[in-house]
Order: structure tokens, then sequence, then C-alpha cells
């Protein structure tokens, strides 16, 4: 993957796709349980930071 940029760019992309969408659901659900809407930012936002990290980890790994 490493030799090939379009694959890396493009997988970084859906990367940060899926953790806008992750922290926007995390975000969602938290509101609805009830929290309020600082906090529901928060969580929504390290969810998303989770995501990615964990994105870039296997990224980087591969």
């Amino acid at each position: 993957m490493k030799d090939n940029p379009t694959v890396l760019v493009l997988s970084l992309c859906l990367m940060v796709a899926v953790g806008i969408i992750v922290g926007q659901l995390a975000g969602f659900l938290s509101w609805a349980g009830g929290a309020s809407v600082p906090h529901a930012v928060m969580r929504g936002g390290a969810a998303c930071g989770g995501v990615l990290a964990l994105g870039i980890a296997v990224i980087a790994a591969l």
C-alpha cells in the first residue's frame, strides 16, 4: 500500500469519512440518551478521534 500514494490517500479519506459518521452517531446517541449538547459533542469528538487513530494505525501497519 505504501508504494501507491493514490491508494493511501483514498484509504485515509475513507477513514476520515468513517470517523465522522461514527462521531455523529455517538454524539446523537449520547444526546438522545439525555446528555447535554456540549457533552454529546465531546463524546462524538472523542469517538471520531478514536476511530481516526485506529484507522491511521491500521493504514500505517499495512
